[in-house]
């Protein structure tokens, strides 16, 4: 079961469904739309390109996987990026993470949705990467849920955003090479005991906002599995370009 919301009754969605027919305009462009981002940007700005199909790197036109997971496979089974975190659209997810712009969550959810491959089968459920209890607190609300909750409508699929838990604080990641990432992230995931049967067995996409090195992902994989989840992949909106060389 999803976390209840104050805008899940049918009064709310009413209001939301006739608001939605309201013209509105575009994020980027300015142009009016009926979304917070036009389709003509979304184009431009978050074209499809090859990726590896494990951790979503760029790649060459005629490669499946890149080199890294080649010689170490992560424990996601496959992962799923809609963008490069890049200008203009890393303000928008800046604006969505940082800013309280909540009302951009359902148009970026939208080019995560358009990057999911055609005819793949769905996962079971969606599980949100969780923040720690104080940057819940500081921020008011998690901005990989936003996203999660807005795919979960889209593709009718159950979302459990309880499911992982963040057991502590960590260093900001960014300035961090992938080794100190992966030390830093080191038992920092728990499954919720009491949800562990809604993930044994299953098939699941993390979302969350943004990957680099994958190892936020990767360690909150470790735990879904060790609980017993079949199957874990990452669903995430944007990329980052590649660490320097030698910070691998």
């Amino acid at each position: 079961m999803a976390w209840p919301s104050p805008t899940s009754s049918p009064g709310a969605r009413t209001v939301r469904a006739w608001a939605a027919g309201w013209p509105g305009r575009c994020a980027l462009c300015r142009s009016w739309c009926r979304s917070r981002l036009c389709g003509p940007c979304g184009e431009r700005f978050a074209p499809p390109r090859p990726r590896c199909r494990r951790c979503a790197r760029p790649l060459g036109l005629s490669a499946d996987a890149c080199g890294a997971c080649l010689r170490q496979p992560p424990r996601l089974a496959g992962t799923v990026v809609a963008l490069d975190y890049a200008p203009p659209l890393d303000g928008l997810i800046t604006g969505l993470k940082f800013q309280h712009r909540l009302d951009l969550a359902p148009a970026l959810a939208g080019l995560l949705h358009a990057a999911l491959p055609a005819g793949a089968r769905l996962p079971d459920l969606l599980v949100p990467v969780p923040l720690s209890p104080r940057r819940l607190r500081e921020r008011g609300y998690n901005q990989a849920w936003e996203l999660a909750r807005h795919l979960a409508r889209r593709l009718d699929l159950p979302a459990l955003p309880a499911a992982l838990l963040r057991t502590r604080d960590t260093a900001a990641q960014t300035t961090l090479s992938r080794t100190e990432r992966q030390r830093n992230l080191r038992d920092a995931f728990l499954v919720e005991p009491r949800l562990a049967h809604r993930v044994q067995g299953r098939r699941l996409a993390l979302v969350d906002d943004v990957t680099t090195t994958g190892a936020t992902a990767d360690a909150a994989a470790e735990a879904l599995l060790r609980a017993g989840a079949a199957e874990v992949r990452l669903w995430a909106l944007a990329r980052t370009p590649d660490a320097p060389p030698g910070t691998d």
